[in-house]
């Protein structure tokens, strides 16, 4: 059934509230995602929210009705709040008018086959979430396995990230490891580990690819760590042309990942 809640001090819009916060999301394996568009891409994924909260005022639109159905089918619980509940919720004085909370999706480096597509793509020490979420939905545009995240990066699952995939963040596996349990997987990966580096000869679009090809993609401030670096068999390089000396991280990771899927 639905519920009806209009207290601030509600203990479950609390608890929602608390998935703002990192430490909250991994003691829960929860997170929490704004907007019917994403939810609705969830839905289409497979992934039921747990927990649904609208406002009052939201417009009933057919895919809101959908969206109640399907929570309540898989036993979540849907809640109807007011404005106020929907601004603390978010920390936003103009909230989305439907909001979700999701079960993580965990996986390992043990579920990835790398087999079983082209192109995956692996991030070391990524720290920006916008940045994050732009490249996994840039990866499931582009229709490759997954991304792997390797060392002390922002959490894939942080409201900014989720927000930034637009829904791509259940269309495909991200996978956290340490930076040692990477390396002691790399022998798995027997197509083209490549690095970007400045001093590299090989060009991003001409560069011999090997399929499966894994891309691994440092820091903007300072790139891949040595260590990492020395994982590749293949090093390539962005031309610049104009002032510039660098790229977002996003795009420049986008057209190493369009450039080595061949679109």
């Amino acid at each position: 059934m639905i519920k009806h809640i209009t207290s601030l001090t509600n203990q479950t819009v609390k608890d929602i509230r608390a998935l703002h916060m990192r430490k909250e999301r991994e003691v829960t394996g929860q997170f929490l995602a704004e907007g019917l568009k994403i939810i609705i891409d969830a839905l289409d994924q497979g992934f039921a929210p747990q927990i649904l909260v609208y406002g009052k005022d939201a417009d009933h639109h057919p895919l809101l009705r959908r969206a109640i159905d399907e929570t309540l089918h898989a036993n979540g619980e849907v809640l109807e709040v007011t404005h106020e509940i929907l601004e603390k919720i978010s920390r936003k004085d103009n909230p989305q008018m439907v909001v979700a909370v999701f079960a993580q999706i965990a996986k390992t480096l043990a579920d990835i086959d790398p087999s079983s597509n082209d192109v995956w793509v692996a991030l070391e020490q990524v720290r920006d979430p916008g940045n994050l979420g732009t490249i996994i939905r840039t990866a499931d545009g582009a229709g490759i396995g997954g991304v792997i995240l390797i060392g002390d990066c922002v959490d894939p699952f942080s409201v900014e990230t989720v927000r930034a995939t637009m829904g791509s963040i259940f269309a495909l596996p991200i996978v956290k490891c340490t930076r040692e349990a990477f390396l002691n997987d790399r022998p798995r990966w027997t197509g083209s580990v490549v690095g970007t580096l400045l001093t590299a000869t090989h060009n991003h679009r001409t560069a011999p690819y090997v399929r499966p090809t894994l891309l691994l993609m440092g820091t903007e401030q300072s790139g891949l760590t040595p260590e990492v670096a020395a994982a590749c068999d293949l090093h390539v390089k962005i031309p610049m042309k104009g002032r510039a000396d660098s790229l977002n991280l996003s795009v420049a990771t986008g057209i190493m990942i369009y450039a080595a899927a061949g679109l």
